[in-house]
């Protein structure tokens, strides 16, 4: 007898048969075999001239990483960890606000004598919003220096600076004008100079500021200790003619301004942007033989913040120029100088002086801890004679820097930095100056 399957099996089979079909059309088809016939392209001209600033700049990059981020870091963790900022900070405070402290503070500067001395400080001095610094740093009774600053805050952001100081120093060092200036040269002279001057500091909106500001100084010369070549002694050989007003000195009043442009919206100077930094001083000494001077120029720069956390790269262009205003030329002082704390750091205060400047700087700031920065900078540029007339390309120099300050410390700022400098392309370009500094780089 032949049994008929029920309908209810039916029904089974038939579902049974749609989802076989649906799991059948989601199962994907086996992908075929891709072409890999011409996978290996050639390379670009654009990814071999990026090997150029790879191999450029690694060298910088292994000092940055090894020699400074990396040690710096190591020694701020254990500080850190031991408590001991947090010692050190409550041992220099006098008062128990915090408002009343001192600190030790040393400076060396490669080639020049160092300096020990004490920075004194006093937040609300005698009345709310009077803030008072002091300075004291010598080397013997040859080398004294001293300043005191009176700032008083006129609101928010604008301050009113008043400040009286003097300097003594047997070791400052002349090598010429010009570009051509060699480094065999070189000749020291002791200068003693006595500064007053009351400083408007006002804000334009955002990181823009204005400064404005008059005083008076009085400089004199004279030989370096007897160790040093003097600058009379290579004046006598015919190296070069005593520099203006070396054997008089001067006294003169002096009146400033200066305009600080920045797009950036805050003082600390932090993501991209451009800023435009424009200067004049004008200096007068009146009398039978008057004498009288303006020194002016500006610094344009634009700024690339990489991570939008500090570390930006920058680029920029400064200018700088000094004329006399009467028969007489402006004293040696009163030129213009790269070197020092100026454009193209890899060089010595005083190395390059002149008429007239121009300084090209690639520069990259990258935060190293909280209140750490570092920096690397590349720089071209010299001095040259009067508004630029004697510029040549072959005239310029080369200068690089690398280092570590303190942040957020405007009155009182450490340093570390090791620089070079070169002598002029005409020259061959040979590493010639070498800079390491180390200290607060306001002892004078």
């Amino acid at each position: 007898m032949t049994l008929r399957p029920s309908l209810r099996w039916v029904a089974c089979l038939a579902v049974l048969g749609h989802l076989s079909a649906a799991v059948a059309a989601q199962t994907p088809r086996k992908r075929p075999v891709p072409d890999y016939d011409g996978r290996d392209q050639p390379t670009t001209p654009g990814e071999v001239a990026l090997w150029v600033p790879r191999v450029i700049l690694y060298p910088a990059y292994l000092v940055s990483e090894y020699v400074v981020r990396r040690p710096i870091g190591a020694l701020v963790t254990a500080a850190e960890r031991s408590q001991l900022p947090l010692a050190l900070y409550d041992f220099f405070m006098l008062t128990e606000d915090k408002s009343v402290g001192w600190a030790p503070v040393a400076f060396y500067d490669f080639g020049f004598q160092p300096s020990l001395g004490l920075y004194f400080f006093w937040n609300d001095a005698f009345a709310r919003g009077n803030d008072l610094r002091a300075h004291a740093s010598t080397w013997g009774v040859h080398w004294l220096a001293a300043s005191v600053k009176d700032r008083i805050h006129l609101g928010s952001s604008d301050t009113l600076t008043l400040e009286a100081s003097g300097i003594r120093r047997p070791d400052y060092e002349f090598y010429g004008q010009g570009p051509s200036s060699l480094d065999r040269d070189l000749s020291r002279y002791g200068s003693d100079r006595l500064e007053a001057s009351a400083v408007f500091d006002g804000e334009l909106g955002g990181a823009s500021r204005i400064e404005t500001g008059v005083g008076v100084r009085r400089v004199k010369f004279h030989e370096p200790d007897p160790e040093y070549t003097g600058i009379r002694e290579r004046a006598a050989r015919g190296v070069y003619a005593l520099p203006p007003s070396y054997d008089t000195g001067y006294a003169a009043g002096f009146s400033r301004l200066a305009l600080r442009l920045d797009s950036r919206k805050t003082r600390v100077r932090t993501g991209s942007g451009v800023r435009l930094d424009l200067d004049a001083e004008h200096g007068s000494a009146p009398g039978r033989s008057a004498l009288g001077w303006v020194r002016y120029g500006g610094i344009a720069g634009a700024f690339v913040d990489l991570n939008e956390g500090g570390r930006t790269l920058s680029l920029s262009l400064a200018a700088h120029f000094s004329d006399p205003l009467t028969d007489r030329p402006p004293p040696f002082t009163e030129l213009v100088q790269l070197g020092g704390q100026e454009a193209m750091r890899g060089f010595l205060p005083g190395r390059l002086l002149g008429r007239s400047a121009v300084a090209a700087t690639l520069s990259y700031h990258w935060p190293v801890w909280v209140w750490l920065d570092g920096t690397m900078q590349a720089a071209v540029g010299n001095v040259f004679s009067a508004h630029l007339r004697d510029f040549e390309p072959s005239l310029l120099r080369l200068s690089g820097a690398i280092g570590v300050a303190t942040s957020g410390f405007s009155d009182n700022p450490v340093e570390l930095l090791v620089g070079t400098g070169t002598e002029t392309f005409e020259h061959g370009a040979q590493l010639t100056s070498l800079r390491f500094v180390a200290g607060t780089s306001h002892a004078f």
